[in-house]
């Protein structure tokens, strides 16, 4: 029995979770952006909450405070820490 976790995306993470981000999906562009954002793969980011009806989510990474659109919280692949 092997003991590999998948990964889930972003979306998928109930509030109060802390997660590893595993990869970011999508174009350079994205990616560069998450960067500047200091989002990286190997990150500790906790899911601060999800705003109703489709809006961004809060996560905290670094000790800062960023919220996220869907699509790119989305594209952002993790498993629970």
């Amino acid at each position: 029995m092997t003991s590999q976790v998948s990964a889930k995306r972003l979306t998928q993470i109930e509030t109060h979770k802390t997660v590893k981000i595993l990869r970011i999906e999508g174009d350079r562009g994205l990616q560069d952006k998450l960067r500047q954002l200091g989002i990286l793969p190997g990150d500790i980011a906790s899911i601060i909450r999800h705003a109703p009806f489709g809006g961004p989510v809060l996560i905290e990474v670094g000790g800062r405070e960023i919220a996220l659109g869907q699509q790119i919280a989305f594209n952002i692949l993790v498993r629970e820490a």
